[in-house]
């Protein structure tokens, strides 16, 4: 937990502004998902985000990056170790997307028991990252752009809830307690 801390405020402190960035409208509720291709398992397996989410209600998250701390040893755990539970609440479809390829964002999943439960969807060119606007300028720290940490309820391709880090990188808004108390609703 202290390395996850000292990881978190160490990327925070090397987040580097960028005004074509900061130019990107974010997503907001009610909006519909953007039209973007991500992969899951590898390069060749391709989807749409809309056809996942196409008559379904389900969890949409995003992370920094496969195999860092917070990501690793809270963010997709906490979805994973819920899954009962977000699935009792109405939860059809659990999705995690990384900037990362498609290798490493299935290790990652497979690594963290995350198969047939939540979907690792890798966004290697950042297609459905900058089409959600949530883009976090991180290459002081982990070398190039990233996904701020964010989590959304949708509902057949429309967001009805959204919960994004205010620091784009934190553990507080964006976890499974909390997307669990808003399919509750």
């Amino acid at each position: 937990m202290l390395r996850t801390l000292i990881f978190a405020k160490t990327l925070q402190r090397h987040l580097v502004s960028n005004s074509q960035i900061a130019k990107m409208s974010t997503i907001k509720v009610g909006d519909q998902l953007p039209d973007a291709t991500v992969y899951e398992g590898t390069p060749k397996d391709a989807v749409k985000i809309r056809d996942l989410f196409a008559g379904k209600k389900g969890i949409l998250f995003g992370v920094p990056g496969a195999f860092t701390p917070g990501c690793s040893k809270t963010h997709l755990p906490g979805y994973v170790g819920d899954y009962d539970k977000l699935t009792k609440a109405g939860a059809e479809l659990i999705a995690c997307v990384t900037v990362n390829d498609a290798f490493v964002a299935a290790a990652w999943g497979e690594a963290n028991g995350a198969d047939g439960k939540v979907k690792i969807l890798a966004d290697p060119h950042l297609e459905l990252t900058k089409g959600l606007g949530l883009v976090l300028d991180a290459e002081g720290m982990l070398g190039t752009k990233r996904s701020k940490r964010y989590s959304a309820i949708v509902k057949d391709n429309v967001i009805t809830h959204l919960n994004v880090e205010p620091d784009g990188s934190g553990l507080t808004c964006s976890l499974a307690n909390v997307v669990l108390n808003q399919l509750k609703e």
